[in-house]
């Protein structure tokens, strides 16, 4: 199914189509303050998040995450125009946000689907903006909707069908929603009777639109169709004028956001999160020699303290060193089991060659346990599938699915003992903390943005020029967003005031120009202690951020003090294309800002700013490199740096 943006892309393209088509001809009679009617519209519904809890009565093994859909809109509607320019729009109708989520395998390898006819009573009113030489408006405001039905149909092979209601669903959403409309004269430019078919097209994103009380479901929205418009104007004189049909340029915006100083290095602890995941390589069911594997003399002497030594001043937020950590996945575990002797723990293998290769891979890791940590044996179950707990690779997709099954070739170390997984969610072993000398901290850069850069430019550059009228020249860039290091932009100077000038190549070959001012200096000395947290995602999965909200609350809120920085930083890997995945990594970004503002207003603490920026798979920007399932899968991250005062 078309994505949400080549949709849009797509019916703006015919409407400008229709415009240019169209000569404008002036009316003989004045247009109705006035109107009434009708429209209709189909919602093409895109689920995102997540939902495992049906009701009070039915919880299914298995989470859904995405899902799309068609259901209807319908509504009576009026508008007030008493300018060409300007108006208010109401719709009141009927709103259906159906739909089906992506098919799941349930534990059992059992395909399951969930269906939803999820409808609602909508009141939208609206601003309107036209203008008196073309037929085409925009349109934004508001939209309450009232839960009309919530109706499921569960499928699961090898039992029952289910049909019921959802259990906490919202009965009332405040959102809203954003659009285009053209409008085509029905009725003779002489007749004071006017009627209009509205074509339009309008956006409704998820904000707001978090359907239940409780899990992450959220519903994006694109609605298309037409309304039916009537009203009467007055007789007026008849002026003849032929219509010149402007096509606007959007402009870019230039803002550059940069630090108060620049510190060099900063103390820092840093809490690492533990995929509880062993990936294998093609071909080969033995452990992969990147995992860090020890003698028997070696593993009776390991402890995971070892890991959370002071790092060397070279290394850089997350490196070398963090991924060292890693890499002793297995290590960490047989420590952990061998200093709690009531754990336990069950090994998942999953390969697309069978459950048998699966089942092998386990037994390896198994072995490599009971041989080199003397674990008892009778503690470590093992068993084989074809695809692992929770797969990357979706029924029905087809893009980089070399990725995707390289990172379902893997083992999972599942336990219910809180000594080695992590108790508030995620489903993530214990994380691993070390102290360590940050150099060249985020909050050192300085952070320029243009506005419209995708949509707009070509490429873009930077000259940056120093009091002392030395330049240094940045680019071209193709993103919205760059962050330059301030120790770079400084060199070996102290502080300086800079002059910051883009340039930028429009699409249709024109020069874009912005300047901007900015001021930097140096922090020479050591600053007190910071904190870094990281949280992590799995494939495609936005909502998980809530199942880390207690870890958020509990854990990462109360070392957050008044007058501190928080500063939230969202990437991705590489599978996807870069402007989805920028989207994405805001979006988790943001989600997180918004579990620790309420966290911290509940305390009381509101002496606080946050940078928040979601980079995507910038790779300049990305904690690690993209060359393996480890790499890949721990660079679904945001991380969480608490800088104080």
């Amino acid at each position: 199914m078309l994505t949400i943006n080549k949709i849009l892309q797509r019916w703006t393209i015919l409407i400008l189509m229709i415009i240019f088509a169209q000569n404008n001809a002036g009316a003989q009679t004045s247009q109705p303050t006035w109107w009434f009617g009708l429209s209709g519209a189909a919602n093409l519904n895109f689920y995102d998040g997540t939902t495992q809890r049906m009701n009070n009565g039915l919880f299914v093994p298995s989470a859904f995450h995405k899902g799309e859909g068609v259901k209807p809109f319908g509504s009576f509607l009026m508008e007030f125009r008493p300018g060409p320019y300007w108006g208010g729009m109401l719709n009141i109708g009927y709103d259906g946000r159906g739909g089906k989520f992506d098919g799941v395998i349930a534990p059992c390898d059992c395909p399951a689907t969930l269906e939803t006819n999820l409808s609602y009573i909508t009141v939208e009113p609206s601003l309107r903006l036209g203008s008196p030489k073309s037929n085409l408006y925009f349109f934004a405001g508001p939209r309450v909707a009232f839960n009309l039905a919530k109706d499921f149909w569960y499928t699961q092979e090898k039992q029952p069908d289910t049909e019921g209601e959802f259990s906490a669903i919202r009965k009332t959403l405040l959102s809203g929603q954003v659009g285009v409309g053209y409008e085509f004269q029905l009725s003779p430019a002489s007749s004071v009777n006017k009627a209009v078919l509205a074509p339009f097209v309008s956006y409704h994103p998820y904000f707001g639109q978090d359907t239940r009380t409780i899990e992450s479901w959220s519903v994006s929205t694109l609605r298309i169709g037409a309304a039916l418009k009537f009203g009467k104007g007055k007789a007026a004189a008849i002026i003849e004028q032929v219509a010149q049909v402007a096509v606007p340029v959007r402009d870019v915006t230039f803002t550059v956001r940069a630090p108060k100083y620049v510190p060099l290095k900063r103390q820092v602890s840093e809490t690492l999160p533990l995929r509880n995941y062993v990936f294998f390589d093609e071909g080969s069911s033995q452990i992969p020699n990147r995992y860090v594997m020890l003698s028997k003399d070696q593993a009776s002497s390991f402890r995971e303290v070892q890991l959370q030594s002071v790092q060397t001043e070279s290394m850089t937020g997350r490196s070398a060193r963090q991924m060292n950590v890693y890499h002793n996945i297995l290590n960490i575990t047989g420590d952990r089991m061998r200093s709690n002797p009531g754990s336990s723990i069950s090994l998942s293998g999953a390969s697309l060659k069978g459950a048998r290769e699966g089942k092998e891979f386990a037994e390896a890791i198994k072995y490599y346990l009971v041989d080199r940590f003397g674990i008892d044996a009778n503690r470590i179950t093992t068993d084989g599938r074809t695809k692992p707990l929770i797969p990357s690779e979706q029924p029905g997709g087809k893009k980089e699915l070399t990725l995707l099954r390289e990172g379902d070739r893997r083992v999972d170390i599942v336990s219910s003992s809180p000594e080695l997984m992590l108790e508030v969610g995620g489903g993530m072993m214990k994380p691993v903390t070390i102290d360590a000398i940050q150099v060249d901290p985020m909050d050192s850069h300085v952070v320029f943005q243009v506005g419209g850069a995708k949509e707009i430019l070509k490429t873009w550059s930077m000259d940056i020029t120093n009091d002392q009228g030395n330049t240094q020249h940045l680019g071209p860039f193709t993103r919205d967003l760059v962050s330059v290091p301030g120790k770079n932009i400084l060199g070996d100077r102290a502080e300086g005031n800079y002059k910051v000038v883009m340039t930028g190549e429009t699409k249709n070959g024109l020069t874009v120009r912005k300047e901007s001012m900015v001021r930097l200096e140096r922090q020479t000395e050591t600053l007190e202690k910071a904190y870094r947290f990281s949280i992590l995602f799995d494939f495609d999965k936005t909502k998980t951020i809530d199942s880390y909200e207690k870890f958020i609350v509990e854990t990462v809120v109360p070392l957050v003090l008044d007058g501190s920085r928080v500063i939230i930083h969202g990437h991705t890997d590489i599978i996807g294309s870069d402007e989805y995945n920028n989207t994405l990594s805001e979006s988790r970004a943001m989600q997180t800002q918004k579990i620790i503002e309420r966290a911290l207003n509940a305390a009381g603490k509101r002496n606080v700013r946050y940078e928040t920026i979601g980079y995507g798979e910038d790779i300049n920007q990305s904690p690690f490199d993209n060359n393996t399932p480890e790499e890949r899968f721990y660079n679904r991250t945001v991380i969480i740096d608490i800088v104080p005062n």
